[in-house]
């Protein structure tokens, strides 16, 4: 039986990060708010994620910055002292995301099933979604809005982009090519695939007649992963990695015609998009992370991998079984990104 057989007056997400897990999260979200357009939802997000998120159509964003600590659990706890909610959504297995469940008062605390509620997440919630089969994230926490009460549903997206946001991505490139986006790195670095490679596609890419855009954050070790991209092209590429606000990158990711791209959140942003992207998988499974719509377009080495290394079938692994090592991207080659690349933009060789 479902939690709720009419619309519960107010419901409380907790989901922190990353970026591709609420780019999961804002489908589900939204799919409530087809049903229910009267709840009120509230959203407990990380910092950097509010900057993609903050405003969603009718929900409230309380930002939790995890550098604040104690501190900051303490000032949502009195931001949210005079609410009781109808539900709190708890969608982050993080030991410090239960922690902030405590001072947040709701009827029901809806968590993960036992089978996958890590760090002890199943201590501080009085609800379990009965789900222990769905591999992809995103459907996992659509099980959250079935557990609810919501109907079977596909997943949407509607994340709002400002005017500016639109011209900046509409304005790339100067000959008004399609654009071809790389955003080359994972949030680790063994995850990348290899920098010669990106440049051969990358070079390939505007040899058939498309704009290359790289595409990245500012961390220093992503700037230097585009520059020596770069360096190694024998053309142009336009490189905005560490340029774009997460807005303005959403706008151009929308923008392209096609993504390359690790396991990364780029890749999902570029889902809430409707672009297709190649997604390049050797660490974790792309049926449970993988870029949503594009499961058709990934390239992954990830089955050999874990498979060899846990000495077990894939049937037999857990659903978050991870591969390790510093070079299993180099099994990923440039002739399949490429033969992938021609597949989806009907180019030719």
């Amino acid at each position: 039986m479902p939690l709720f057989s009419t619309a519960p007056k107010s419901i409380c997400l907790l989901r922190l990060s990353a970026i591709g897990d609420v780019c999961h999260a804002v489908a589900m979200v939204q799919a409530i708010q087809k049903q229910w357009p009267s709840t009120k939802i509230t959203w407990i997000m990380g910092k950097i994620e509010a900057q993609l998120l903050h405003d969603l159509p009718d929900v409230e964003v309380i930002i939790f910055d995890k550098k604040t600590g104690y501190s900051g659990m303490k000032a949502i706890w009195k931001q949210l002292s005079g609410q009781r909610f109808d539900a709190l959504l708890h969608m982050q297995l993080a030991l410090r995301a239960s922690a902030l469940t405590l001072g947040i008062k709701a009827k029901y605390k809806v968590g993960f099933n036992f089978k996958r509620a890590k760090e002890a997440q199943w201590l501080f919630t009085n609800q379990k979604i009965s789900d222990t089969a769905s591999q992809h994230v995103l459907d996992s926490f659509f099980e959250f809005a079935y557990y609810l009460g919501i109907e079977k549903t596909s997943p949407t997206w509607d994340i709002p982009l400002s005017s500016s946001d639109v011209k900046f991505a509409q304005t790339i490139s100067p000959h008004n090519k399609p654009l071809f986006i790389i955003s080359p790195a994972a949030s680790k670095d063994e995850r990348n695939w290899l920098t010669e490679r990106y440049a051969a596609v990358a070079d390939h890419a505007i040899t058939q007649g498309f704009e290359v855009v790289l595409c990245g954050s500012p961390a220093p070790r992503e700037v230097l992963l585009g520059e020596n991209i770069q360096t190694l092209m024998q053309h142009k590429a336009i490189n905005l990695i560490g340029q774009t606000s997460l807005k303005q990158l959403t706008a151009t990711l929308k923008q392209a015609s096609l993504v390359l791209a690790p396991d990364s959140g780029p890749a999902h942003i570029a889902t809430t998009q409707n672009t297709p992207v190649i997604g390049l998988y050797g660490h974790s499974n792309p049926l449970r992370t993988g870029p949503y719509l594009s499961a058709e377009y990934v390239i992954s080495v990830y089955e050999q991998h874990v498979q060899e290394q846990h000495k077990k079938s894939l049937s037999e692994l857990p659903w978050s079984a991870r591969a390790k090592g510093e070079h299993i991207m180099q099994d990923i080659s440039t002739e399949q990104v490429i033969e992938q690349f021609t597949a989806i933009t009907g180019s030719d060789h």
